[in-house]
Protein backbone atom coordinates (compact mmCIF):
# COMPACT_ATOMS: atom_id res chain seq x y z
CA UNK A 1 0.00 0.00 0.00
CA UNK A 2 1.65 3.50 -0.97
CA UNK A 3 2.30 6.02 1.28
CA UNK A 4 1.40 9.59 -0.04
CA UNK A 5 3.91 11.65 1.72
CA UNK A 6 4.38 15.82 0.49
CA UNK A 7 7.87 17.13 0.38
CA UNK A 8 7.89 18.85 4.00
CA UNK A 9 6.16 15.51 5.64
CA UNK A 10 8.44 13.55 4.06
CA UNK A 11 11.28 15.65 5.35
CA UNK A 12 10.34 15.86 8.80
CA UNK A 13 9.86 12.09 8.57
CA UNK A 14 13.69 11.61 7.87
CA UNK A 15 14.90 14.42 9.77
CA UNK A 16 12.96 13.02 12.64
CA UNK A 17 14.15 9.41 12.31
CA UNK A 18 17.79 10.34 11.70
CA UNK A 19 17.79 12.87 14.85
CA UNK A 20 16.04 10.03 17.04
CA UNK A 21 18.98 7.62 15.64
CA UNK A 22 22.20 10.23 16.79
CA UNK A 23 20.83 10.94 20.10
CA UNK A 24 20.89 6.89 20.84
CA UNK A 25 23.20 5.25 21.82
CA UNK A 26 24.15 3.33 18.51
CA UNK A 27 26.43 4.34 16.40
CA UNK A 28 26.02 7.13 13.71
CA UNK A 29 26.09 5.19 10.14
CA UNK A 30 27.06 7.41 7.07
CA UNK A 31 24.12 7.61 4.62
CA UNK A 32 26.61 4.95 2.39
CA UNK A 33 26.62 2.37 5.40
CA UNK A 34 23.29 2.70 5.90
CA UNK A 35 22.23 2.14 2.07
CA UNK A 36 24.37 -0.92 2.34
CA UNK A 37 22.73 -2.36 5.59
CA UNK A 38 19.26 -1.60 4.47
CA UNK A 39 19.76 -3.38 1.06
CA UNK A 40 21.39 -6.46 2.51
CA UNK A 41 18.33 -7.00 5.58
CA UNK A 42 15.80 -6.23 2.99
CA UNK A 43 16.72 -7.57 -0.53
CA UNK A 44 17.07 -11.53 -0.49
CA UNK A 45 20.29 -13.21 -0.64
CA UNK A 46 22.86 -13.70 -1.45
CA UNK A 47 24.84 -10.53 -1.16
CA UNK A 48 28.43 -9.94 -2.59
CA UNK A 49 30.54 -7.05 -2.83
CA UNK A 50 30.24 -6.42 -6.50
CA UNK A 51 26.25 -7.14 -6.59
CA UNK A 52 25.81 -4.71 -3.93
CA UNK A 53 28.05 -2.39 -5.74
CA UNK A 54 25.74 -2.99 -9.25
CA UNK A 55 22.94 -2.19 -7.69
CA UNK A 56 23.71 0.69 -5.54
CA UNK A 57 25.81 2.12 -8.89
CA UNK A 58 28.71 3.00 -6.59
CA UNK A 59 32.08 1.44 -6.77
CA UNK A 60 33.51 -1.84 -5.84
CA UNK A 61 36.12 -0.21 -2.83
CA UNK A 62 33.41 2.30 -1.50
CA UNK A 63 31.34 -0.71 -0.59
CA UNK A 64 34.42 -2.87 0.88
CA UNK A 65 34.86 0.44 3.05
CA UNK A 66 31.39 0.69 4.00
CA UNK A 67 31.46 -3.08 4.39
CA UNK A 68 34.77 -2.49 7.15
CA UNK A 69 33.08 -0.21 9.14
CA UNK A 70 29.64 -2.75 9.38
CA UNK A 71 31.79 -5.83 10.11
CA UNK A 72 33.74 -3.75 12.68
CA UNK A 73 30.34 -2.71 14.36
CA UNK A 74 29.10 -6.82 13.91
CA UNK A 75 25.77 -5.79 11.98
CA UNK A 76 27.33 -7.91 8.99
CA UNK A 77 30.04 -10.36 8.55
CA UNK A 78 32.08 -11.29 5.82
CA UNK A 79 32.36 -15.04 4.04
CA UNK A 80 34.68 -16.17 1.47
CA UNK A 81 32.54 -17.71 -1.14
CA UNK A 82 33.07 -21.76 -1.31
CA UNK A 83 32.54 -22.31 -4.92
CA UNK A 84 34.38 -19.06 -6.68
CA UNK A 85 37.11 -17.91 -4.05
CA UNK A 86 37.30 -14.32 -5.38
CA UNK A 87 34.05 -13.63 -4.69
CA UNK A 88 32.70 -12.56 -0.75
CA UNK A 89 29.98 -12.96 0.46
CA UNK A 90 27.94 -10.49 3.14
CA UNK A 91 25.29 -12.36 5.66
CA UNK A 92 23.31 -10.98 8.03
CA UNK A 93 23.85 -10.54 11.85
CA UNK A 94 21.85 -10.80 14.87
CA UNK A 95 23.53 -7.39 16.01
CA UNK A 96 22.45 -5.81 12.72
CA UNK A 97 18.73 -6.79 12.81
CA UNK A 98 18.15 -5.61 16.02
CA UNK A 99 19.54 -1.80 14.91
CA UNK A 100 17.53 -2.00 12.18
CA UNK A 101 14.79 -3.24 13.83
CA UNK A 102 15.18 -0.24 16.66
CA UNK A 103 15.40 2.27 13.34
CA UNK A 104 12.50 1.29 11.84
CA UNK A 105 10.75 1.68 15.76
CA UNK A 106 12.59 5.42 14.55
CA UNK A 107 11.03 5.83 11.72
CA UNK A 108 7.29 4.73 13.03
CA UNK A 109 7.36 6.67 15.87
CA UNK A 110 8.49 10.11 13.68
CA UNK A 111 5.72 9.56 11.04
CA UNK A 112 3.23 9.29 13.94
CA UNK A 113 4.49 12.67 15.21
CA UNK A 114 4.26 14.40 11.66
CA UNK A 115 2.15 17.25 12.37
CA UNK A 116 0.30 17.83 9.19
CA UNK A 117 -2.33 15.24 8.12
CA UNK A 118 -0.93 13.23 5.15
CA UNK A 119 -2.97 12.66 1.91
CA UNK A 120 -2.60 8.87 2.91
CA UNK A 121 -4.64 9.37 5.72
CA UNK A 122 -7.05 10.92 3.35
CA UNK A 123 -6.70 7.71 1.53
CA UNK A 124 -5.65 10.08 -1.92
CA UNK A 125 -2.52 10.41 -3.56
CA UNK A 126 -1.35 14.15 -3.31
CA UNK A 127 -1.85 16.89 -5.76
CA UNK A 128 1.53 18.25 -7.68
CA UNK A 129 2.45 21.36 -6.06
CA UNK A 130 2.09 24.63 -8.27
CA UNK A 131 4.82 25.37 -10.38
CA UNK A 132 4.95 28.78 -8.83
CA UNK A 133 4.96 28.40 -5.40
CA UNK A 134 7.52 30.42 -3.35
CA UNK A 135 10.07 29.09 -0.80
Amino acid sequence: MPVYLNQDDALALWREALAACVRGDGPDLSSRQMSILLTVYTLTPPHTVRGLSDSLNISKPAVSRALDRLVQLGFVRRRRDDYDRRSIDVQRTVMGAIFLSQFADQVSEAGRELESPTPFEAGTPPESAPADTDY
